[in-house]
């Protein structure tokens, strides 16, 4: 179904198509990062014509859901509210009234925010899996859709259900922010005509979550938009950190304390690291933690070169997240417009830098399709070394290492800038020692390719000759 007010999401909305093409009955998960725009996604597809649908309620116990059920039913059939006694009794009026609906059309059924549904002791996943696998199934022509933001339930109890709802979906959504290019999209449908640097910088503070975008101006400037939903008094994102994490995990404070520690360390921590800074036991808790976040689209797990997956590194991924630590927590009433008196701030001109890596690693595959290597398979990692004097090591850091199957090794200097980078003799000399020492501590025999990622491109000068290929900003708007 085409609609022009769904940007990007042309592979979600292709797999929807084939889901109302088949000719049986189709269990549908929606999941991802809360904000991301999974209810807007299915509600504009469907044109909000559902033959049913139900949304939970957060932190709603099983009468109050239930009640939600009955008064949604009785809207729909036009008949006198019943009141249900569990989830069973729920799913069998469901059944009856669907059973009254044309069997020659498609019948959706929207459940939205099914985590909050299954409230403790409520009963509800097993009514659902007897449900479906009793009647539901069997209905070629049902398109039942299930959706919600808690990723970690959605992955366990549906998607990954070893019970009676095991292999049952016949479809998976997993919706993840906008990459660059449909964030410019979305901004001018909303007659926002920023410049690509100014949207990279939007994207540096919000990441590509429609929710935050739609919040946006197109009276003001970035800065004073950033001011009037961040900093503010009472503005409307200032709670947005705390309801974001209580919402989604049941035991926050424990996953904030995981973001916190890894919002101070860009380059990442190995899960000891996490433990150790955190105060967290190193056990099965820690692993679902950390699962968790990233499955909920807040943490990457990053390679580095040459170690095993036991080595790994975590990094905190989410734009929203890193800027609250950075910017936001400690400042909550104190400068209402904080963002604009700090334009020529050191420290906001460092973030700039580091949030630029994020946005990089983001868009791998516009680096890959701008370098030309977009068909060779290919790992990305990370690297770094400290410094060692007594074995003539210096120390060297690379934020973005592209391993190709073609035996080429692209290393990443990813540099954020108003205009053209100017490499100096100083930073030249710095590159060729960075290089130099890669090859020497890992034993590299593969060629070395050196890239430089920059917003405007590399000035040229008697130093630029080092840099093989480049990427910029305008790059990253392209894939």
């Amino acid at each position: 179904m085409e609609n022009k007010k769904i940007i990007g999401r042309s592979e979600e909305c292709r797999r929807l198509d084939e889901c109302l093409d088949s000719d049986q009955a189709q269990l549908i998960t929606v999941y991802g990062r809360r904000r991301v725009g999974k209810t807007f996604l299915i509600n504009e597809y469907f044109h909000n014509a559902f033959a049913f649908k139900l949304t939970g309620t957060y932190g709603g116990e099983k009468a109050l859901q239930l009640k939600n059920f009955a008064s949604a039913l009785s809207r729909k059939t036009r008949r006198k509210q019943v009141e249900l006694r569990d989830w069973a009794q729920a799913f069998e009026c469901l059944r009856d009234y669907v059973e009254t609906l044309a069997e020659d059309k498609k019948q959706v059924v929207f459940f939205d925010e099914m985590p909050w549904l299954d409230s403790q002791k409520s009963g509800f996943l097993p009514a659902f899996e007897w449900f479906w696998n009793d009647w539901a199934s069997t209905k070629s022509n049902l398109v039942f859709i299930v959706c919600g933001s808690a990723t970690s339930w959605m992955d366990e109890k549906i998607a990954n259900n070893k019970g009676g709802l095991f292999n049952r979906q016949t479809c998976r959504l997993y919706l993840k922010p906008f990459k660059l290019p449909e964030v410019e999209e979305y901004l001018l449908s909303r007659r926002i005509r920023w410049s690509r640097y100014d949207i990279v910088r939007c994207y540096m503070v919000m990441g590509g979550i429609p929710y935050y975008l739609s919040l946006l101006s197109n009276r003001l400037s970035l800065s004073q938009n950033i001011d009037r939903l961040l900093f503010a008094e009472n503005s409307e994102l200032w709670d947005e950190f705390d309801h974001l994490y209580n919402s989604l995990f049941t035991n926050s404070p424990s996953y904030i304390k995981v973001v916190e520690a890894l919002s101070k360390k860009v380059c990442g921590l190995t899960r000891s690291e996490i433990a150790e800074l955190t105060g967290l036991k190193e056990n099965g808790d820690l692993t679902k933690i950390l699962k968790d976040l990233e499955l909920s689209g807040f943490v990457r797990v990053s390679a580095f070169y040459q170690r095993k997956i036991k080595d790994a590194r975590y990094q905190l991924k989410d734009y929203f997240t890193a800027f609250y630590f950075r910017f936001i927590k400690d400042n909550i009433g104190k400068d209402g417009q904080y963002w604009s008196n700090s334009t020529d701030n050191p420290a906001r001109r460092s973030w700039e830098g580091l949030a630029f890596e994020q946005v990089c690693k983001d868009h791998i595959a516009a680096i890959k399709h701008k370098i030309g290597i977009s068909g060779i398979l290919s790992e990305e990692s990370s690297w770094f070394v400290r410094e060692d004097a007594k074995a003539g090591v210096q120390g060297a850091q690379i934020d973005l290492l592209i391993k190709r199957r073609d035996k080429v090794i692209t290393l990443c200097e990813i540099k954020f800038s108003g205009g053209e980078y100017a490499i100096t003799k100083d930073y030249d000399l710095k590159l060729r020692n960075k290089i130099e020492t890669f090859k020497s501590v890992t034993g590299c025999r593969d060629s070395i390719q050196l890239v430089m990622l920059t917003t405007y491109g590399v000035k040229p000068n008697e130093y630029s000759s080092i840099v093989q290929n480049q990427v910029t900003m305008d790059d990253l708007f392209a894939v």
